[in-house]
């Protein structure tokens, strides 16, 4: 049996931890927290319509030791039993700290120097849109920034989302997230 004091100095030890990541922030020009997806952001394919552009982001710098960033836009309402992974990018440097409309796109043109675009439930290199079953209730779609301690994640191209979400949080500083919607 635990003494009564261990969860207290557990939770004592850890909370320095959780204030300090909880400086990281992420907004979006183009979105509000709690907002509604628009076209801009629906996917093209699967049938729907959309322009399967990713949204702006910006977020604030990251915790001390901070050496790049990651995003990852995961929908946990996908009816698969273990959710949809529409986008996942990393190794974007520690200076960057924002990612233009549309840098999602398959060239990667406007995403930073180094960064990589991981492969997606679409099976594609690029930001891929909600695109939720017609009638289904409203999906989630949570976008993350994390703070990484490593300069680089090392995997092959074709690795899988869960595998870079390992790496992701097996480096991880501190995250930030917002979630907005959508239905068809």
């Amino acid at each position: 049996m635990l003494h009564p004091r261990i969860p207290f100095i557990i939770g004592f030890c850890l909370a320095p931890m959780v204030a300090h990541a909880g400086s990281l922030t992420l907004k979006s020009p183009t979105l509000k927290p709690g907002a509604t997806l628009t076209k801009e952001q629906e996917f093209n394919g699967f049938g729907c319509g959309g322009k399967n552009q990713s949204p702006a982001l910006k977020w604030t710098a990251g915790p001390k030791g901070t050496q790049s960033y990651a995003i990852t836009l995961y929908d946990p309402d996908a009816p698969t039993g273990s959710g949809w992974w529409h986008w996942v990018v990393y190794n974007i440097p520690a200076q960057v700290t924002e990612l233009a409309a549309g840098a999602g796109d398959a060239t990667g043109k406007l995403l930073p120097a180094n960064a990589i675009q991981g492969r997606t439930d679409f099976g594609t290199h690029e930001f891929g849109g909600a695109c939720p079953p017609v009638g289904d209730k409203p999906h989630r779609y949570i976008f993350t920034v994390h703070a990484l301690k490593i300069e680089k994640i090392d995997v092959p191209a074709e690795s899988s989302a869960a595998l870079i979400g390992f790496m992701i949080h097996g480096n991880s500083l501190g995250k930030a997230s917002f979630t907005a919607k959508y239905r068809r």
